[in-house]
C-alpha cells in the first residue's frame, strides 16, 4: 500500500437532516461537529424538513433550505411512537410505516439536487422481516432497494438483526455499526466494582441468533461464553410466531459470576427476563443486560418486578431509538449515548475518509480496559 498521505476535503456542504422525533440526537451530533470544526454557536448544520399533513392523513415534504450540492445525512428513527399527526380530526401516533414514508418524501424533496444522500437509520426499518421462510413478503430488502432507487448512496444502521440483508443492494453502501465500545465503557462507568476476567464475569447469548455479537464481546474482553437456545412449539403460531416452550442453557458453571446478557433489541423483554430468572436459579451473581435498542413494547412493570426480586441489576440500551421519561428515571436503567459516535461517522464520511477504524473499535476497547485496570490497581 502507498505511504502517500492524502488530504481530504469535504465532499460537499454538510447538512444534518433531522426527521421528526430525531431532534435531540441531531442537536447533539450538531454540537460535536461544530466543536470539531470551530463553527460559531449561532450557526448549525441541521436542516429540519417539514412534512405537513392534509386532513385525510396524506402528506408532502418541504425543504426550506437549498438542496443543491449538499452532502446530506438524514437521521431517521422509524420506531419513535411519541410523534403523531392529525387524520380526520383524530390524533394518530406515527407508525414505522409512516416514518419510512416521510423519509422517502424528504428524499424526493431533494429532487436529485444533493451531491450525495446518506440515510442514518439506527434501527433498520423492517429489519426483522429479512428473509423468506414461507410465502411472505421481504420488507427489509424492498425498503433498501426503494432507498437506493431514489438516489441514496449510503445507508448506516446499527446492530442489524441480520446484516446479510445488505445482499439486496450489493452495489451500494451499507454499513452495519455496533455499539460495543460504548456499551463496555458505560458498564465500567456505571458499575465501578465489576471485574472483567474469566473468574468473575461471563458473556451469555440469549439465543443462537445472537452468538455472533456475543463471540465478539467474549473475544475482546477475554471472557467465557455461554448460550441459551429457544425450544419452540412449531405446531402452532401465536402473534405471528412460534411460541417459546423453554430456554435451555449451554455453557460452563456460572455460580457466583457476573453475567452480561447481550442482544440486539428488547421488544417485550419477556424472553430476556425469563433467561435472567433461570440464570439466577443456577446461582449467577449480578446480571447486566446489553441491548442496542430498548423498545419495551409492553411497558416497564415486569422489569421493575424483576429488579425488585434481584433477577436483574442493570439494563443498558442506547439513545438510538425513542426513550420515555419513565424509562430514563428507572434505577435499573442506563442510557448509552451514541451521538458522538454518529458525529464521528458523519465527520469522517463528509471528508471522504475511511470509517473502518470506527467500525472495529478493538483498540479503543483495549485502551479503556487498560485504564480501568490501572485504576483498579
Amino acid at each position: 500500500m502507498s505511504n502517500v498521505s492524502f488530504k481530504h476535503t469535504p465532499y460537499g456542504d454538510l447538512a444534518i437532516v433531522s426527521m421528526r422525533g430525531c431532534e435531540n440526537i441531531a442537536t447533539n451530533v450538531d454540537y460535536y461537529l461544530k466543536q470539531w470544526r470551530n463553527i460559531p454557536e449561532d450557526q448549525s448544520f441541521v436542516v429540519t424538513p417539514n412534512c405537513p399533513r392534509f386532513g385525510t392523513g396524506e402528506a408532502k415534504a418541504v425543504l426550506n433550505h437549498t438542496a443543491r450540492g449538499l452532502d446530506a445525512y438524514i437521521i431517521c428513527d422509524c420506531f419513535n411512537y411519541n410523534v403523531n399527526y392529525k387524520m380526520y380530526g383524530m390524533t394518530v401516533p406515527m407508525s414505522p410505516d409512516d416514518h419510512f414514508q416521510d423519509l422517502k418524501r424528504v428524499i424526493a424533496a431533494f429532487g436529485g439536487k444533493a451531491r450525495r444522500i446518506t440515510v442514518v437509520m439506527p434501527m433498520l426499518y423492517e429489519g426483522r422481516q429479512h428473509r423468506r421462510s414461507s410465502r411472505e413478503s421481504m420488507d427489509c430488502a424492498i425498503a433498501l432497494q426503494e432507498l437506493v432507487n431514489m438516489g441514496v448512496k449510503n445507508i448506516i444502521t446499527f446492530d442489524a438483526h441480520d446484516p446479510r440483508v445488505n445482499n439486496a443492494i450489493p452495489l451500494d453502501g451499507f454499513d452495519n455499526v455496533h455499539p460495543t465500545y460504548q456499551m463496555i465503557k458505560a458498564l465500567l462507568r456505571t458499575v465501578p466494582d465489576v471485574k472483567i476476567d474469566r473468574d468473575h464475569t461471563m458473556i451469555v447469548s440469549p439465543d443462537e441468533g445472537g452468538m455472533g455479537r456475543c463471540i465478539y464481546y467474549s473475544s475482546v474482553l477475554g471472557l467465557e461464553l455461554g448460550m441459551f437456545y429457544k425450544r419452540r412449539n412449531y405446531s402452532v403460531i401465536v402473534n405471528g410466531k412460534n411460541p417459546i416452550e423453554a430456554h435451555e442453557f449451554l455453557g460452563n458453571d456460572i455460580k457466583g459470576k457476573d453475567l452480561i446478557l447481550v442482544d440486539d433489541m428488547i421488544s417485550s423483554g419477556e424472553s430476556m427476563l425469563d433467561i435472567a430468572a433461570k440464570l439466577k436459579e443456577k446461582g449467577a451473581g449480578r446480571i447486566f443486560i446489553f441491548s442496542t435498542f430498548g423498545l419495551f413494547v409492553e411497558g416497564l412493570e415486569k422489569f421493575d418486578e424483576y429488579y425488585e426480586k434481584g433477577y436483574i441489576n442493570k439494563v443498558f440500551t442506547t439513545n438510538l431509538v425513542y426513550q420515555t421519561p419513565e424509562l430514563l428515571s428507572r434505577e435499573w436503567y442506563t442510557s448509552v449515548n451514541m451521538s458522538k459516535y454518529i458525529a464521528l461517522l458523519v465527520d469522517t464520511l463528509n471528508n471522504d475518509n475511511s470509517i473502518s477504524g470506527l467500525l472495529d473499535p478493538i483498540d479503543r476497547i483495549k485502551n479503556v480496559l487498560a485504564k480501568y485496570e490501572n485504576k483498579e490497581n
